[in-house]
């Protein structure tokens, strides 16, 4: 194509009409009126119009452009709109066009005007996550293979975004960046792209393509959940006949600004146009290439059009976001693009042939060398000792003796995690680091040149492949040829070793998961250069442990997030996953010291190595936590039971209740969860964890309104006696039926609803009203007690109450299970008329020991006290988000123990329960666990580890306020 042609279409700036003028010839041609607003464009202008019949575009372009490309584009709608694809339809004018031909002062212009389609487009967007890009990626795919069938006359025209013109056009615009630092980097991009699009040209298939079917020409409308979905497809003004791979690398690029400079955000679209529309492998060879080409041209158009239209605000907009994509695509090196874009397709990338090496320490004896597990589950790490600076070449010294040691490649390093960051860890290893003896021999395993390393080492270059060195100390010159068995020098010290493709500068030592594949692509294992096995073995993989979960554990029992990352080690409060990546804890109300903690190691296997037995044996340790509880007490009660969890321990309080009564009905409150045994179940009134837990409570149990002072019927700490007339209608109905009640049941502050306080006054109130009638007042502690509330040691204590039967399970072994009932003597006595009581396991010796290392750490490490300390900086900090999100609707609770509920309207209380989802997925991505709760699910029930620090606390709040500020 001449240049000439190009530069003249790449030169023209948008037509300059007046928009009085517009509506004239809208009510003269169309029969329209109305109001315009103008929309951007570079080249076009554009109005959406509101007109009395609905809302329209009105598009203003060149009257250079020839009338068979606006009718190619006009012909191309109707044939998208019969294949069910969300396309405007063109209007036709009075006398039956769809283009009308206008001039105004010697300006020539065409004008069309189409439907307008609802919906925003995702391009200012702060985040758009994996789902979303697949949903652009597939829709791409669909409008490529329904365009292949599309064809007309007015395809072939000369645009400076068709990506065969692409050494032309950045020839023509490249001036534009005459004297910025960026204009070199940008004309080597375009070099380097065209380099490698070239070879490849013959073998890609063309046909029509849409060419800007980007974040800001396809809008989008969310569903019921709130997930985005497409709702239309617009401007379809760069219509061409071009490589077909070009629809997807223009979604691809413009994806980039999304990524926060990660390239790799593109992935999932590329595998949903890949599943839509099969990609050859020239193609996906050719796709980052032709991605890279079209940053290029961006930055270049626009510093260009800017320069013909220095006042037009759509371009001056979008150079910030167009710069983003260039440097995106600096930021990563071409091959690894290649390989993931293969990878991605489930095409074979080009292995490394490496043929016949020696090896790399010609004086190992492969099978002196001892390789060592640093991964996420290896023994050498415990205690945390893995965050010790250093801490990985210890243990290899430590395992070498006098001998060799060797990592692995391709393991997840577990002292490379990240604590409290949004960011993947750099964990995957690709080189193996070796402890020798000194003076060790190295030697080339093949011929090459020796040149000093950019990163500090010594590297060997071949034709094929790269072998990177560290730790070794060499005497001969940078630029040496060396031949195959040729000494290099001799090893100083710990020694890496890396190999890579040849052509691939400096790649990392380490990469994170995402990366790891297309990395290992072009820096495979150096097993075959040193002569040993030095692989880490291949993780099953999450999604395999979960089928096999699903195969064999039953389905009711529930697991956090669709697709969750395999969980296998935890310290302090964090869970870390199999490729090292740590996730802040916010859930784990029964891990209350933390995950991993020495002391419940130590204690726990001491005992097991002694004795674990049921507690009807006669030993120590059950009277000694029996009396540490009782410690703990209100005064008048003494009796203890053990049991294995706070289900068993709800259980038993009900049996308790019934045999001190005589009566079987039990009060309990709505929105509420108590556990899964029958009793238990019972009483649990929560339709967030039973959908139908109204519609099948048994006779006995007796629901009574709940106390929530945030959206329940009475709101306000002074609505005690409303609630407390529903509890009296409760207890005057079952005395008309002469019904004995046996008891009440609740948690002091309400747990599920996100450790909402009760109304001042509600338990005293309810408590003697129970007493009255001969029942039993229990206090679900399972949750809410053992100190988590920072201010009480009891939920009880902030409504100044003391209950007959305390429950207790969750924090008490911090994991192991235990539970307990604490109860009065006479009480306790009275289930001795039904038989004795036994938990084969509750009380035994390992759980009575577990459970006082429990009591011990929470009062050496002063853990009641950062409960309150740290708990008041959280809640304090949870409060500012309100004050600053209309969707953040109150912050409840206290200590570790908070919730913050979502609400759509302050007014209403509206719950915002899609988008609550939505924010634990977001918070997920960003490295925090957190869950959905309340019958509406539409609160974060904030329970973490009672160890938390205010580190963890402002990452935590800092990630909310994130995700909330970019619209859910």
């Amino acid at each position: 194509m001449p240049l000439q042609t190009l530069a003249h279409r790449a030169g023209l700036a948008a037509p300059n009409i007046d928009a009085p003028y517009v509506l004239a010839l809208l009510r003269e041609h169309y029969g329209l009126t109305g109001a315009l607003h103008e929309l951007g464009s570079q080249q076009d202008q554009n109005w959406r119009l509101d007109a009395p019949e609905g809302r329209f575009v009105v598009k203003c372009c060149r009257g250079e452009y020839a009338a068979a490309e606006l009718q190619a584009q006009h012909a191309a709608l109707a044939h998208l709109a019969n294949l069910g694809l969300p396309v405007a339809n063109v209007l036709q004018s009075v006398t039956g066009e769809g283009l009308l031909k206008a001039e105004q002062r010697g300006e020539r212009f065409w004008l069309r005007v189409l439907r307008y389609l609802e919906g925003e487009p995702l391009a200012g967007r702060p985040h758009v996550g994996p789902a979303l890009v697949a949903r652009l990626g597939a829709l791409a795919g669909q409008v490529s293979q329904a365009l292949a069938t599309f064809d007309h006359p007015g395809l072939d025209r000369e645009l400076q975004w068709d990506p065969r013109h692409l050494p032309a056009v950045a020839e023509h615009l490249l001036p534009a960046l005459a004297g910025q630092p960026r204009q070199a980097q940008v004309a080597a991009c375009v070099e380097q792209a065209w380099a490698a699009l070239a070879p490849l040209a013959g073998q890609l298939p063309q046909q029509a393509v849409h060419l800007d079917l980007t974040d800001d020409n396809t809008v989008w409308q969310r569903d019921a959940q709130r997930h985005w979905q497409a709702s239309g497809i617009i401007d379809f003004g760069d219509l061409v006949r071009t490589w077909r791979v070009a629809e997807l690398a223009v979604s691809c690029s413009a994806l980039l600004q999304h990524g926060q400079g990660d390239a790799f955000v593109m992935l999932p679209a590329v595998r949903a146009f890949h599943a839509a529309a099969p990609l050859s492998p020239a193609e996906a060879r050719a796709l980052w290439p032709m991605v890279a080409g079209r940053a290029a041209v961006l930055v270049l158009s626009s510093a260009r059009q800017l320069q013909l239209d220095p006042g037009n605000r759509y371009i001056q907009e979008n150079v910030a976001h167009e710069w983003a994509i260039f440097e995106a695509v600096q930021a990563v090196p071409m091959a690894l693009m290649e390989a993931a874009v293969l990878q991605a397709c489930g095409l074979p990338t080009e292995p490394l042939a490496l043929g016949p090496c020696l090896p790399l320490f010609p004086d190992i004896a492969p099978a002196t060398v001892r390789c060592v597990d640093l991964g996420v589950l290896s023994r050498h790490f415990e205690a945390g000792n893995w965050e010790v600076p250093g801490a990985e070449t210890l243990i290899l010294a430590e395992q070498a003796g006098n001998g060799v040691a060797c990592t692995r490649y391709g393991e997840y390093r577990l002292a490379h995690t990240l604590i409290d960051s949004p960011q993947q860890p750099p964990t995957h290893a690709l080189h193996v680091e070796l402890l020798l003896p000194p003076g060790t021999q190295v030697q080339a395993p093949f011929a090459g040149t020796w040149v000093a390393d950019p990163q500090g080492g010594l590297q060997l270059v071949a034709a094929h492949a790269c072998l990177r060195v560290w730790g070794v100390a060499s005497d001969l010159p940078a630029g040496h040829v060396v031949s195959a068995g040729q000494r290099l020098g001799s090893a100083a010290g710990p020694v890496r070793v890396q190999l890579a493709k040849a052509g691939v500068e400096s790649p990392p030592l380490f990469t994170t998961a995402a990366r790891a594949q297309a990395w290992q692509a072009l820096c495979p294992s150096p097993a075959a250069l040193l002569g040993w096995a030095c692989d880490a073995p291949a993780d099953d993989g999450a999604q395999q442990w979960l089928a096999r979960r699903e195969a064999s554990f039953a389905r009711s029992q529930k697991h956090y997030y669709e697709t969750p990352p395999r969980i296998e080690r935890g310290w302090r409060n964090h869970l870390i996953d199999m490729q090292g990546r740590s996730y802040l804890d916010m859930l784990n109300n029964v891990a209350v010291l933390g995950h991993g903690h020495p002391r419940m190691a130590q204690v726990a296997a001491r005992q097991w190595s002694l004795l674990n037995t049921n507690s009807r044996f006669h030993y120590a340790a059950v009277a000694q936590f029996s009396e540490r509880l009782l410690e703990r007490a209100p005064a008048g009660m003494d009796r203890v039971f053990l049991v294995n969890s706070g289900t068993e321990a709800n259980d038993l309080a009900i049996r308790l209740a019934r045999a001190f009564s005589g009566g079987t009905d039990m009060l309990c409150v709505l929105e509420a969860y108590h556990g899964w045994s029958v009793a238990t179940d019972a009483i649990s009134t929560s339709i967030a964890d039973n959908p139908q837990a109204l519609q099948t409570r048994p006779a006995w149990v007796h629901p009574v309104m709940a106390p929530n002072t945030y959206r329940g019927a009475h709101r306000g700490p002074g609505s005690a006696a409303a609630y407390l007339a529903d509890v009296d209608a409760k207890l005057a109905r079952l005395g008309e039926q002469a019904r004995q009640l046996a008891g009440f049941i609740c948690e002091p502050v309400y747990g599920n609803a996100g450790g909402i306080a009760l109304p001042t006054g509600y338990l005293q109130g309810v408590y003697a009203r129970v007493r009255e009638r001969g029942g039993v007042c229990i206090a679900d502690e399972v949750q809410v007690g053992y100190g988590r509330l920072g201010e009480y040691f009891w939920g009880f204590e902030e409504q100044g109450v003391v209950p007959d039967i305390i429950t207790m399970a969750k924090g008490m072994g911090n994991g192991h299970p235990l539970g307990a009932v604490i109860t009065r003597r006479d009480i306790a006595q009275a289930l001795e008329a039904q038989g004795y009581f036994f938990s084969s396991a509750g009380g035994s010796p390992v759980s009575c020991q577990v459970g006082m290392a429990v009591l011990d750490v929470m009062e050496h490490e002063k853990l009641w006290e950062n409960a309150r300390e740290t708990g008041a900086y959280f809640k304090a900090r949870l409060q500012a988000l309100v004050a600053r999100f209309a969707l953040a609707g109150a912050a409840h609770g206290s200590g570790f123990y908070l919730g913050l509920e979502l609400v759509r309207d302050r007014a209403t209380l509206e719950p915002a329960t899609e988008e609550t989802a939505l924010l634990c997925e977001r918070l997920r991505e960003l490295g925090i666990f957190m869950q959905p709760t309340g019958d509406h699910l539409n609160i974060l029930k904030i329970k973490p580890p009672m160890n938390t620090t205010r580190q963890s606390v402002d990452f935590f709040v800092d990630c909310v306020a994130k995700v909330l500020a970019e619209g859910l």
